[in-house]
């Protein structure tokens, strides 16, 4: 199960995505927005990646302008690797290095045949562990 999220500014790059996954049977939860009506972007960060850390959700999908505002609120959250890429090889190394659990994306920055190759690498790319999961561990612990 993916957790998405997404405020107003990533709104049609959430829906554009939900086809992809649709078309794939790829389950997810969506978390909001509905529409393009303004709201936080740390708001919506909040459930979808508390669904991640409760386990609930095996990664999230977030969305908003740039894809930065709700990264930075993400990666508040205990528990939470998120990552803003706007391009494969970010895509695939911070699942493959960083072993990141939100995979963020700007509907302003990216379009929808980009943010669907980023989300394919960011779901399919294995965890690589070995010399990374020490540094994992590393930055649990500055998590206090």
């Amino acid at each position: 199960m993916i957790a998405l999220g997404a405020d107003h500014g990533g709104y049609a790059l959430k829906e554009e995505i939900k086809q992809y996954l649709d078309a794939k049977g790829i389950p997810y939860k969506d978390f909001g927005c509905y529409n393009t009506e303004s709201v936080d972007y740390p708001d919506m960060a909040k459930a979808p990646c508390e669904a991640v850390v409760a386990g609930e959700c095996e990664k999230a999908l977030l969305f908003c302008g740039t894809g930065v505002g709700i990264s930075i609120a993400a990666n508040k959250i205990k528990g939470i690797r998120a990552c803003c890429c706007s391009d494969a090889f970010s895509a695939k190394y911070t699942r493959l290095h960083n072993n990141a659990n939100a995979l963020c994306l700007g509907g302003r920055v990216v379009g929808a045949g980009l943010a669907t190759e980023l989300v394919e690498l960011f779901l399919t790319t294995e965890f690589e562990g070995g010399r990374h999961a020490r540094r994992i561990e590393k930055i649990a612990a500055l998590e206090g």
